[in-house]
């Protein structure tokens, strides 16, 4: 992403409250190619709220909900653990213990996910 590095913290915030909202998977399949793929700058407020608005999502909502203490503190959670686990950069994906680092790992990732569904 051309606009790397951006503060991500409003939107893992977004993506708890996404998830206490029960909207997390549209949240994910808008946000992750967002920045990964499509090169959007998810740092500029109005940019990410018009692609939530645009998944069908109530942006304003979410975004006020991401500036509450218990989303807050579920990300902070997530990140010591994330840190235990010896994550040290984005994106970074977990198969059981397996971890996967980098957008051109995917692959593998989804190798993995089927094997551990056999």
């Amino acid at each position: 992403n051309p606009f790397f590095p951006i503060n991500t913290l409003p939107i893992m915030r977004a993506a708890y409250a996404a998830q206490r909202a029960g909207v997390f998977m549209p949240f994910h399949r808008a946000v992750y190619p967002a920045f990964w793929t499509q090169a959007k700058n998810l740092g500029d407020p109005e940019t990410f709220a018009d692609l939530l608005n645009a998944a069908g999502l109530d942006a304003k909502a979410l975004i006020e909900a991401a500036a509450e203490p218990e989303g807050k503190d579920a990300l902070r959670h997530s990140t010591d653990e994330a840190v235990e686990r010896g994550v040290f950069g984005a994106p970074t994906c977990f198969v059981g213990d397996e971890m996967f680092f980098g957008n051109d790992r995917l692959d593998f990732v989804e190798r993995a996910l089927l094997g551990a569904a056999a």
